[in-house]
């Protein structure tokens, strides 16, 4: 790298900061990220401006947000184009500039912004117009720089595997994924998302005359999605660990609770399709929602809660049942204390249970509520009991919930100890490592701190074990005849030391020793002049 473009010039500043993935400080990873966000806001931009009725009430909106994308794109594709020397692509060649400006994704960056500038500089017509504002859905392409290096990192990952294997990398976390993995987990929540947000909006009916076709477009395509997604998973459950010991591996994953949520996930457009004569439409739509159940697949949260309900069933049925028994004690006397002043109100006591439950949950609708002296002292008692009565399930979970998770990381911090017991991490125990952290959802700083917390006490726990090894030491004061027997052994030893090395090595070596160990030194040396 020349002078001029040290690491503290203006130019090597901004690509450190900005574009260097090996600078940990930078803020490569929040440029990308932010990159990526605006490239699927102008998508969604694009795809809104062809509604005339939203285009034109919302106008000036669109066109300040279209500069705005424009100018930060083109800010990207100028600090990259002058930062192009500093690539490693292209550091110590001939015009490094014009190699960038030249390359895949930088005109994958110039297509991204060249409609905009081409329509203010030349006269275009209206269908001219259009067909440039379609063809800024190529910034969808600008996500190559992410997919690209992702898939050629799972290639490499997944080298000798085959096929059925790297399908199985690419949907569930192996420790040999790599990002292309997240980028399908992100993809797939992202269409989740999308699904859902429409089948709400849809229930809007000036939105759904709106937008009805595109609703239809991206219901078709969501089943499309989840279809494929559903049938590779069926195709690869025998690559599943959990699996291997079952003769139908197949079916064993299709009777799974995540398996036959992906199925009802695609059912309604299917019952849709096939039986629309004879179901109610507005029903098949709302269960769509049941795709929200796909997005436990890709948290930890449910399968934490689980384990939390498992293990604390027994105080958690304890406070239900002093729940339950509390409203029914209280819709019972609220039923002999109200029943004659209000027969059509507190007609029985099942009815009278849904007034002493909406009192103990402290809302309080008001469409019930005693008007006797003594109904209303209950209400005011029972309304008391109810703050602290139904915040004990919820403290409850809370606390088992917070502590399942410490559980986790501590298992996972345990995992890594026996993983550092043979001195080194291997090809397959870092698979596994990686494996376990992504299904724990863990962070990258997560996984740093709990790994280096584990190589300490992994370190701490080794030396211990070896001044056990070396002898045990005693308290002189507690145990003076064992302190005495100690010594007596470690000056046979001095002696046997002596006898091996010589009498002039061993002085020699001794006074090499640090003078903050003089203490010491005085001991060997009385202990040295008896032995010698």
């Amino acid at each position: 790298m020349s002078a001029h473009h040290g690491p503290s010039s203006p130019l090597a500043l901004v690509y450190q900061w900005a574009f260097d993935p090996e600078f940990k400080h930078g803020f490569h990873q929040t440029v990308e990220k932010s990159i990526a966000l605006l490239i699927v806001a102008s998508v969604f931009a694009v795809l809104l401006e062809n509604t005339p009725q939203i285009y034109h009430n919302y106008k000036a909106w669109f066109h300040l947000f279209d500069v705005v994308t424009v100018g930060i794109f083109t800010a990207e594709y100028v600090m990259r184009v002058a930062t192009a020397h500093l690539h490693p692509d292209f550091v110590g060649k001939s015009f490094p500039r014009l190699r960038y400006a030249l390359s895949f994704y930088a005109l994958v960056d110039l297509v991204a912004i060249a409609p905009f500038y081409f329509a203010r500089m030349v006269d275009v017509d209206v269908e001219m117009l259009r067909v440039l504002r379609i063809l800024r859905l190529a910034r969808m392409f600008k996500l190559s720089r992410q997919l690209i290096p992702a898939w050629h990192e799972f290639q490499e990952l997944n080298a000798n595997r085959t096929f059925r294997a790297k399908l199985f990398a690419l949907l569930e976390p192996t420790g040999h994924s790599g990002r292309l993995h997240a980028y399908l987990d992100n993809f797939i929540v992202f269409w989740v998302a999308l699904s859902i947000s429409c089948v709400i909006f849809e229930s809007v009916e000036s939105i759904r005359n709106l937008f009805a076709v595109e609703f239809h477009v991206i219901d078709l395509v969501a089943f499309t999605l989840f279809t494929l997604e559903y049938i590779a998973r069926v195709y690869t459950a025998p690559e599943n660990p959990e699996y291997k010991h079952l003769r139908l591996k197949r079916w064993a994953h299709i009777r799974s609770a995540s398996a036959i949520i992906d199925l009802l996930a695609i059912l309604p457009f299917v019952l849709e399709a096939l039986l629309s004569q004879h179901l109610d439409l507005r029903f098949l739509r709302v269960f769509r929602l049941v795709r929200m159940l796909k997005l436990t697949r890709y948290t930890s949260a449910l399968q934490t809660l689980y384990k939390v309900v498992q293990r604390e069933w027994q105080v958690i049925f304890a406070s239900v049942f002093v729940m339950m028994l509390l409203v029914v004690l209280t819709a019972s006397l609220g039923f002999l204390l109200e029943h004659e002043a209000q027969p059509d109100k507190f007609e029985n006591i099942p009815q009278s249970i849904y007034w002493a439950i909406i009192t103990l949950a402290s809302v309080g609708y008001g469409d019930i509520s005693p008007i006797t002296p003594l109904g209303r002292l209950l209400t005011v008692v029972v309304a008391l009991i109810g703050i602290g009565i139904f915040a004990i399930p919820a403290g409850l979970l809370a606390s088992a919930f917070t502590d399942q998770l410490r559980i986790d990381r501590e298992a996972f911090k345990r995992r890594l100890m026996l993983a550092f017991e043979d001195g080194m991490l291997d090809h397959a125990e870092k698979e596994l490592i990686v494996a376990e952290a992504e299904r724990l959802h863990l962070s990258h700083d997560e996984v740093k701190r709990l790994t280096d917390e584990a190589r300490a006490e992994f370190a701490a726990k080794e030396a211990e074990d070896h001044t056990h090894a070396n002898g045990l030491v005693l308290d002189a004061k507690a145990h003076p005849a064992l302190a005495a027997a100690q010594f007596k052994l470690l000056v046979d030893q001095l002696s046997l030391i002596t006898q091996a090395t010589g009498e002039d090595a061993l002085r020699k070596s001794l006074t090499a020793i640090p003078t903050e160990h003089q203490a010491e030194l005085d001991v060997l040396a009385i202990v040295a002049k008896r032995t010698f």
